[in-house]
Formats: C-alpha cells, structure tokens, sequence
C-alpha cells in the first residue's frame, strides 16, 4: 500500500528529481543538539535545552539569502532621470555575512556606486543586493564579485564600483587572533576601470579604506 504524504507539511515534501534532498528543521535541531554534546555541555541542561530550535531560526535569517534572486531585486528601474549621469555612489552599507570556511561572521561595510547611463535604481535595492549575497556562505572576494557584476549585468551602466571593508571573526577571534584587522577588496568595472580620475574621485568620496574604522 503506497503511503499519501501531506503536502501541508514542507519537511516531507520531497524535492523535484535530480535536486538533493533538503535537510529538515528536525534534522537541524538535532545536529545542533549533537554539537552542544560534543563541546562538553549538557543539551539537556535548561539554559540550553532551547537552544537548537533557537539556532535554526537564528540560522533561518543569517542564510535567508538563498531564498532571494538578486537579479530581480534590481529589475525596478527608472529612466526619467533629467539627463542625470553623473556618479551615484551609496558608502557605508553595513553588512554580516558568513564565512564558508569556518561559518564565523564577517562584518564591514559596502560602498557601491555606478555611472547611469539610461536606468538608475532605487538606492535601497542596493542595499538589499547586498543583504541577499551576504546572508549565503561567503568569502569577501566573492561577495564583492558578485554585488558588481550584478548591477552590471541589470542596470547595464557606463560603470561600477564596489569596495567592502570587513573584519572577519574567522581570524580576529580564533586562528591567529588578530582583532581589529580589516580585510579591504574592490572591483571595478567600466569607467571606474578604464579612467582613472573617475577612479579616484569614488575613492575620496569614499574615504581612504585602510584608515577607516568598522563599528
């Protein structure tokens, strides 16, 4: 007899043919549980006793990137801009995000600009196309990639510019314990690119990166 799973309920649906099979908040919960175990404490104990489900739902929002598709976060675009094309530059997003090698935060600010050349776009779509790439797994030179081509690929400017400033906790809180070292990438694309004056003018906007402080 064959068994009706109900559809209601997302962990016992099973995923379409060829996408591995997605681990249920059950299974999460309990590997959480397993780790408190294995550093030595009692998952048992009260004060930790509703810490896996805590965990997940904590995890829930620090990866919730996954969920979202960068490209159409930017698809909303203007183009009665008067002519406008000039820089556009929006500094000091703040940003947490991940690292993949050791699941440790990493926190900084963005600083991204572009030079229209028939589009512009709301300036919170900037900030939430970095939120969507910084809650996922991460390291910075990717992050940085991603956040600039991105907007290349949707807005299709004359140029873009992104520069992340973080401190990675991956090596400030363990490893070589190095607090308060920052970690400075960039990419340019286009006119940042190929006209240094432009170049330079989004970094004095900007401030000097090796001399600005993160918190």
């Amino acid at each position: 007899m064959s068994v009706i799973k109900p559809a209601n309920l997302v962990d016992e649906i099973e995923p379409p043919a060829g996408e591995p099979t997605r681990t249920s908040r059950g299974e999460a919960e309990a590997a959480v549980r397993t780790l408190i175990g294995w550093i030595g404490d009692d998952p048992d104990r009260e004060g930790v006793a509703g810490t896996p489900a805590r965990v997940v739902r904590a995890f829930e929002e620090y990866f919730s990137g996954y969920g979202h598709d960068p490209v159409a976060v930017l698809e909303r675009t203007f183009e009665e801009t008067e002519g406008y094309d000039e820089m556009v530059v929006l500094r000091d997003i703040r940003f947490a995000s991940h690292c993949e090698h050791h699941i440790a935060p990493i926190v900084g600010k963005v600083h991204v600009a572009y030079l229209p050349r028939k589009r512009i776009v709301g300036i919170s779509k900037l900030a939430r196309i970095v939120d969507v790439f910084a809650r996922r797994l991460q390291i910075q030179e990717r992050l940085t990639a991603q956040i600039a081509d991105t907007i290349e690929q949707v807005l299709e400017p004359r140029g873009v510019a992104v520069v992340i400033e973080a401190e990675h906790h991956c090596m400030t809180t363990r490893g070589v314990h190095r607090p308060g070292t920052l970690m400075v990438t960039s990419r340019m694309l286009g006119g940042f690119r190929s006209d240094p004056k432009t170049r330079r003018e989004f970094l004095t906007m900007i401030g000097n990166p090796t001399t600005r402080q993160i918190g």
